[in-house]
C-alpha cells in the first residue's frame, strides 16, 4: 500500500473499521507501514473526534455491522438454511428432548420439526414458537427473558434460570458469524454467554451456519467453538475454513439440499 498522509491514513482506518472489524494497533501497523505509536496517535484522534470507540488493543466502528433484523435475515441463504435444517431435523429421534436457539437458520429446523411427533422442544426464540406453537404432537417449553426485537430472542438472567431447570439431548445454536480462532460470533455479549450456557445443558451440540457465515467476524462478542461440537453448513462453504475447523477438532458437516 502506498504511503498515505495522516488525514487519509485515518479516513481508511475508519472504513476498514466500518466493513471488516480490523482495527487492531498490530494489523493497522503492519497493513499502513507505520509505527504502532503512529496508529495509537491516529485512535486516539479517531476517538476524539468521535468516530471510533477504543477497545483493549485498538478499536471499533461505532456503527460496524450494524445488526440486521431477523425478518431481514430470513430470505438469506434460503435454500442453504433449508438443506441445513432438513440434516439436522434427520438427527432427531423420537422421545427426544431438544433445545433451538433464536436465528432464522434454527428457525427453519423448526419448520421441518412440523411432522413430528414424540418430541419435547425448549426454545429461546420466537420463530420457533411460531412454527410449533399449532403442533398438538409436540411438547414446547418457551424459556422467557429479556426480549431482543432485533434477533426476536430471548437472553438474560431470566432466561438463564429456565435453562438451570432442564437437560437436553440436543441443542442447535444460531450464530452471526464462524471463526475457526475466535469461535462463535455475536451482537451482544448476553448472546454469547447464553449459547455458553445452552451448550452446558445438552448431550450434543450443533451449530448451523450457513457458508456466508464462515469467516465473517461482525461484531466483538465471542463464545468458544470447543472440540467436539457440530458445525452444520452448506456445499458453498469456503474449503480452507472448513478444513482450518477440522484442524481445531470441530466436526464440520457439509448439507446439500435433498442430502439427510
Amino acid at each position: 500500500m502506498a504511503v498515505l498522509g495522516s488525514q487519509a491514513r485515518r479516513d481508511r482506518i475508519e472504513e476498514l473499521a466500518t466493513t471488516t472489524g480490523l482495527a487492531s494497533v498490530e494489523d493497522l501497523s503492519h497493513l499502513f507501514d507505520v509505527t504502532a505509536s503512529t496508529i495509537r496517535r491516529d485512535l486516539a484522534k479517531l476517538t476524539a473526534d468521535g468516530r471510533l470507540a477504543r477497545t483493549y488493543g485498538g478499536a471499533m466502528a461505532l456503527t460496524a455491522h450494524p445488526e440486521a433484523s431477523l425478518r431481514q435475515r430470513t430470505g438469506e441463504g434460503f435454500e442453504a438454511k433449508r438443506a441445513i435444517a432438513r440434516w439436522a431435523a434427520a438427527r432427531v429421534r423420537a422421545g427426544e428432548t431438544l433445545l433451538l436457539d433464536a436465528g432464522s437458520t434454527v428457525g427453519a429446523l423448526a419448520h421441518e420439526l412440523r411432522t413430528a411427533k414424540d418430541l419435547t422442544i425448549a426454545t429461546t426464540g420466537l420463530t420457533a414458537l411460531q412454527e410449533l406453537s399449532d403442533i398438538e404432537t409436540l411438547h414446547v417449553e418457551c424459556l422467557g427473558g429479556t426480549l431482543r426485537p432485533l434477533s426476536q430472542g430471548f437472553v438474560g438472567p431470566l432466561t438463564e434460570a429456565a435453562l438451570e431447570r432442564m437437560t437436553f439431548d440436543r441443542v442447535f445454536l444460531g450464530t452471526d458469524g464462524i471463526s475457526p480462532e475466535h469461535g462463535i460470533c455475536e451482537a451482544d455479549l448476553r448472546q454469547t454467554r447464553l449459547k455458553e450456557l445452552m451448550a452446558r445443558r445438552a448431550e450434543h451440540v450443533y451449530v448451523l451456519a450457513h457458508a456466508a457465515k464462515l469467516g465473517r467476524r461482525p461484531f466483538h462478542a465471542w463464545a468458544k467453538l470447543p472440540p467436539g461440537w457440530t458445525l452444520v453448513t452448506d456445499a458453498e462453504a469456503d474449503p480452507d475454513l472448513v478444513s482450518a475447523l477440522r484442524a481445531r477438532s470441530i466436526d464440520v458437516e457439509i448439507a446439500t439440499d435433498g442430502e439427510q
